[in-house]
């Protein structure tokens, strides 16, 4: 496979091809809410979803529920998906747990507690705590002073003790807790009727998602993207799968994707949000192979978006809202026909109309 080949299968796996807001679009058959959509920034979840063709508008409070899962990120998912979410996205052993709470993990280990037992436990202490929505703040506070010494550190910037981050934000979701959406900051709140699932389906399964949306991949790859060991994703490897060479490496796809590997790439313009999950794949370098782009596009701070043009990153773009009116700046980092330009000004239109604001002018450069 070549790599315009690989790029151009994410972006149909992903529905990015299809018509944004067309209203045919709907959240069951939206496959990216399969492992997540991840909810960061004012051009988060609802406008990847915008961007892949649904009609956000329509979509209600109850379709949708907001979650801390994988990475500690909050994540959209279909409500009717919930119980098995929370299955799918549990730490595959405690191995895994330790991983995914990162520096937590070293004052539990010398005090003899399980990563899976810590986690259980602060999530006990949460469920205890939240019976309403509550800022977080608050729930971390009161849930702090209830656990000892091995859970918590000292934070330079709060210039407090409180629990650790991951271990408090991967704790939630086992406590029955969902966040609010659109709060900063966050406000959890429990989840009625909430019970986890035993089984979940294969399309949620955290792998096969992944080779499906992001493929073709490597084991270390979906471990890099889940915060999970090596070990662990090998011994869960899907069988169905088949290996490919993509520039002369070896990965893997799904079986039941071998026959779109190979489809061109569709032409399409898109405007995607920093944080959206064609941008999330582990191997940056295929994406975007310029290292001097790729550090423009995934700073330390303050990540822009990028600008998709038919299977390809041509460019970055940053909002500049004062008010009602928003203005978009645009960086292409080669020459674009008129076509594209024109599509990208489409784009800031349906996304001055997601924000519910006006389009005050778009500054392409490039």
């Amino acid at each position: 496979m070549t790599r315009a080949q690989v790029l151009g299968f994410r972006v149909r796996a992903q529905q990015l091809d299809r018509e944004p807001a067309s209203g045919r679009a709907r959240l069951r058959d939206t496959a990216v809410l399969d492992l997540g959509v991840q909810d960061t920034g004012p051009d988060g979840g609802r406008w990847a979803l915008a961007v892949r063709g649904v009609d956000v508008s329509r979509v209600g409070e109850d379709d949708l529920v907001l979650l801390w899962t994988l990475r500690g990120a909050p994540h959209l998912y279909r409500r009717a998906d919930l119980p098995q979410v929370a299955a799918a996205v549990a730490p595959f052993s405690d191995a895994d747990a330790g991983k995914r709470i990162f520096d937590a993990a070293k004052s539990l280990k010398a005090a003899g507690i399980g990563y899976l037992a810590a986690l259980d436990a602060v999530a006990a202490a949460m469920r205890s705590v939240v019976d309403r929505p509550m800022v977080k703040g608050e729930v971390s506070t009161r849930v702090s002073a209830l656990m000892d010494e091995p859970y918590l550190r000292y934070c330079r910037s709060c210039q407090a003790t409180h629990l650790y981050e991951q271990t408090f934000r991967l704790a939630a979701l086992r406590a029955g807790l969902r966040l609010r959406e659109g709060t900063s900051p966050p406000v959890l709140e429990p989840i009625p009727g909430f019970a986890p699932a035993d089984t979940y389906p294969p399309r949620l399964d955290v792998i096969r998602a992944y080779l499906h949306l992001l493929g073709p991949a490597t084991p270390q790859m979906v471990a890099g993207y889940l915060d999970a060991p090596v070990a662990d994703v090998k011994r869960r490897w899907p069988q169905d799968v088949v290996e490919v060479s993509v520039d002369g490496q070896r990965r893997f796809a799904l079986a039941a994707d071998a026959d779109a590997l190979s489809a061109p790439p569709p032409t399409v313009t898109r405007l995607l949000g920093p944080f959206d999950l064609f941008l999330q794949a582990r191997d940056r370098s295929l994406l975007v192979p310029d290292r001097d782009l790729a550090k423009s596009l995934w700073p330390v701070l303050g990540r822009p978006g990028a600008v998709l043009v038919d299977g390809e990153i041509a460019g970055a773009w940053r909002p500049r809202q004062s008010g009602n009116r928003l203005r978009v700046q645009v960086e292409l980092w080669a020459p674009a026909p008129p076509p594209v330009r024109a599509a990208i000004g489409d784009q800031a239109e349906r996304l001055a109309a997601y924000r519910g604001v006006q389009l005050a002018g778009v500054d392409l450069a490039g």
